[in-house]
């Protein structure tokens, strides 16, 4: 696990906002409603380290993915800012430095991939766009270099993306990610697609590019085994904000916002003789159109009262480095 460490974060993010404009509907029109924003995220702060992985868990549509694609530039925030360990914002980087720090490992590697390119073919056009003219003449070398690193076999040049398995295709994207050699990978959902044994696999390869190259990972996940297994943070998000926040000992042994619990209830136990107790969800997930003035989870917490409705709860201090957003803490 990286320790907590005096040195400035590698990355930085403050007060992410992601809006999007929704069109009317008919049922709109006739009611005379306005169209509205979806708010994806709501004032997202986090930091990554070097050589650390932090885990980002919550359900579908809870702004995870959103996340990531702000921070590497695929998508532009509606506010905030992503601040790079040298002072600098991201938007003060050209399009080759923001790409030769940060890559990203995307959920389907098949889709990712150019299926006209070989597998070679595609790392020497990742390399080719990084590398001096000069040095034009070692792609070839270094081609061979990153499929050793993510365990494929030089063999594998010639084929395209369709003859290879999705853990193949996958380890080629991490490759290519590779290629310019990153201080950060976003790993959005990168194992999700892949059978159990194949995601073993890919984890453990995350566990040793962090250990050899120190490469950071911001590792979004749906899968709460597979982040107590790779992370060394966690970070919980629900409607577009970190609820919890915490090492991964803090989130897994002493939860303490009420969906953080609720998601650690899922999880299934291997022993029979084992019974998880459930916090069961009531209650439907908030449109996220709609302004909520109190806390965004009270339509579904066990716990609420009508002071969670009218009030916004801030991320408070635990212990150590958890923190949660709820304004009954000392209470549950």
């Amino acid at each position: 696990m990286v320790s907590e460490s005096h040195a400035p974060a590698l990355l930085t993010v403050q007060n992410l906002e992601k809006r999007y404009g929704s069109r009317r509907r008919l049922g709109d029109f006739l009611t005379g409603k306005q169209a509205g924003f979806l708010h994806a995220l709501k004032g997202v702060s986090l930091h990554v380290n070097e050589g650390e992985i932090v885990g980002v868990v919550g359900e579908s549509g809870c702004g995870k993915s959103t996340l990531g694609k702000c921070i590497v530039g695929l998508q532009r925030p509606s506010d905030g800012t992503v601040i790079w360990s040298d002072g600098r914002s991201m938007d003060q980087f050209s399009r080759f430095e923001r790409s030769t720090r940060i890559q990203m490992v995307f959920q389907d590697p098949y889709s990712s991939l150019n299926p006209r390119f070989t597998i070679g073919r595609l790392l020497k056009e990742a390399l080719a766009t990084h590398v001096p003219a000069s040095n034009k003449g070692d792609l070839a070398a270094e081609v061979d270099r990153l499929l050793g690193i993510v365990g494929l076999p030089l063999s594998l040049k010639q084929k395209f993306p369709y003859a290879l398995s999705g853990g193949q295709r996958q380890r080629v994207s991490i490759a290519r990610a590779l290629a310019v050699n990153p201080q950060l990978i976003i790993a959005d959902e990168p194992v999700s697609a892949l059978d159990a044994s194949v995601q073993a696999q890919i984890i453990n390869l995350f566990e040793e590019i962090r250990h050899k190259l120190r490469v950071a990972f911001l590792f979004v996940a749906h899968d709460l085994n597979v982040v107590k297994r790779v992370s060394d943070r966690v970070l919980v998000m629900y409607l577009g904000e970190i609820v919890e926040e915490g090492s991964k000992d803090d989130i897994f042994s002493r939860p303490r916002h009420p969906y953080t619990r609720a998601l650690l209830s899922a999880i299934p136990i291997a022993d029979p003789s084992v019974r998880n107790p459930s916090a069961i969800l009531e209650g439907e997930l908030p449109d996220p159109h709609e302004t909520i003035a109190g806390c965004a989870f009270s339509s579904r917490c066990p716990y609420v009262t009508e002071r969670c409705r009218q009030n916004h709860p801030e991320l408070t201090p635990v212990s150590g480095t958890q923190r949660a957003r709820c304004i009954r803490l000392a209470e549950i």
